[in-house]
């Protein structure tokens, strides 16, 4: 990631900070880091907005209008005293930012009707308030506005701070190239968590519609200095930052955090709601074109909960996620989801019933079988991408089989060249049709609908994947044993010199 390394180095004094200051649990922390950082913008948001204003002679109202009001500024109480501090942000500036009603700004502070302030120490408070101002949020250009919070959330991944909430983003970055979304889309994440499918869609469509020469790319293949700059009609901006992004996750933290990195990296107003997409209270269907998403693994629902639309008898979340995707895409739509191994071979009738409507309610167009260690240190499981349209039947599946992400696939996950495979796999399958690739003793093949129902709709690749061993010659059994004898006998007469030299 190309972020300065004193920024780098304040965001990790920042978690050492809360580490130390008694908040252990990694999602609580970066929820009040989430806080303090919208107080922080909050200011500066008004100010632009009031400048602009004024430049084109409008009136306009503050939303820190008011005696009272003014005291929440951020720059009006980051330099109290400790003590003072806390008692003014908790109770005057975290009740102040719950109840803004004021177009762009409501966005955070909608999801925060359940927030709760949990800071401790005044200390603590002071500390963070300082790294965080000293971090110039809102003096920086969008591209590093965005990378500060997601070197934020990549601490998650580290030892001890739950990585579980976070899909490797090379491997986001790999699913979002495969799915190809654009400008027209209509972007959806069931599972949201903190948004990084939506993020990395985002960049991906900027991508597009920036000039060549003005885009950089970092050490880990991330893209800069986006700036769509032929993107030039108004009403298809709107378009980008009000309807194509959308998100659903069932935990309102993951709700905050996810509209906070969103907000960061550009995405003006994106939708994001409090809503379990398996329950009988989600009623979206035939809805988008893009599904993407790394849904909850090894989860369980409550029977009487699950929405009568899906048709498989289970309560296996990773079952169910995938037929809920299936739903919510328009016919035509493409889907971009992860699932573990056992989704591809599983023997129970739900497992079945999900591979038939993949192959014959849909276009199973890829599957990327990926090395157990790509989650790991916190899952060893393996795992897979599925990429599907909906509509129509498979006629073929095409399998590609990923050795290396471009990281160590040890509890370590050592930085190589962060890529590995991924290169390949993308440019292949892009050019499948063309390829068509017939040897199974390649990285990548095809295989056709007739062999994978014979084989009970089993979509994983080791059952079609042809392993050449080599032949090894042996010497005959006396020849060995006289090479052995050989060798004793050298033994032997290195011992005796070495007692005659002792003598």
């Amino acid at each position: 990631m190309r972020l300065a390394p004193e920024l780098k180095s304040k965001i990790d004094s920042l978690w050492d900070k809360f580490w130390s200051g008694g908040l252990s649990n990694p999602l609580q922390s970066i929820e009040q880091m989430s806080y303090l950082i919208f107080m922080n913008r909050l200011e500066a948001m008004d100010t632009f907005e009031q400048k602009k204003a004024q430049a084109n002679k409008q009136t306009y109202k503050s939303i820190f209008e008011g005696e009272e009001n003014e005291k929440c500024r951020w720059s009006h109480w980051k330099h109290f005293p400790a003590d003072k501090m806390l008692i003014h942000v908790r109770d005057k500036v975290f009740p102040f930012i719950k109840d803004i009603h004021d177009g762009e700004k409501t966005l955070f502070a909608q999801h925060m009707k359940d927030a709760v302030f949990l800071i401790p120490k005044p200390s603590l408070l002071q500390e963070a308030v300082t790294i965080i101002d000293e971090l110039k949020i809102s003096a920086q250009n969008r591209d590093t506005q965005g990378d500060i919070y997601e070197y934020l959330l990549s601490q998650l991944a580290t030892s001890g701070k739950n990585g579980q909430f976070r899909t490797p983003r090379h491997i986001i970055r790999m699913m979002v190239e495969l799915a190809d979304p654009d400008i027209n889309d209509r972007i959806c994440d069931p599972a949201c968590g903190t948004a990084g499918f939506l993020v990395n869609s985002y960049e991906y469509i900027l991508k597009k519609y920036t000039s060549k020469d003005k885009i950089e790319v970092d050490s880990e293949g991330g893209y800069h200095n986006l700036l769509g700059d032929k993107i030039t009609e108004p009403k298809h901006w709107d378009k980008l930052w009000k309807d194509t992004f959308y998100g659903y996750d069932f935990d309102n933290t993951m709700i905050r955090i996810s509209l906070m990195n969103m907000i960061l990296h550009g995405i003006k107003a994106p939708q994001v709601a409090l809503r379990d997409t398996l329950s009988k209270g989600f009623t979206e269907n035939d809805r988008y074109t893009i599904v993407l998403a790394n849904p909850p693994f090894k989860g369980s629902i409550d029977k009487s909960d699950i929405n009568d639309a899906l048709t498989i008898q289970t309560t296996k979340t990773e079952l169910l996620f995938v037929e809920r995707m299936v739903h919510l895409l328009q016919i035509g739509g493409k889907c971009g989801v992860i699932v573990p191994d056992g989704v591809l071979f599983g023997s129970s009738n739900a497992h079945k019933k999900l591979r038939q409507i993949l192959l014959e309610q849909c276009q199973l167009e890829g599957i990327v079988s990926m090395p157990s260690g790509v989650f790991k240190p916190y899952a060893g499981v393996s795992t897979a991408v599925l990429i599907f349209t909906k509509g129509g039947s498979t006629d073929k599946v095409w399998f590609y089989d990923m050795d290396a992400d471009g990281y160590s696939l040890d509890d370590k996950r050592t930085f190589i060249d962060g890529k590995g495979d991924i290169p390949e796999i993308i440019q292949h399958y892009r050019n499948r049709k063309k390829e068509n690739p017939a040897d199974r003793k390649g990285k990548c093949f095809f295989v056709p609908i007739s062999e994978i129902k014979e084989n009970s709709y089993d979509l994983s690749i080791s059952r079609y994947k042809e392993i050449e061993y080599a032949e090894v010659q042996y010497e005959k059994p006396e020849v060995i044993i006289e090479k052995i004898e050989k060798l004793e006998n050298e033994i032997q007469k290195s011992l005796r010199e070495l007692k005659t030299l002792l003598k």
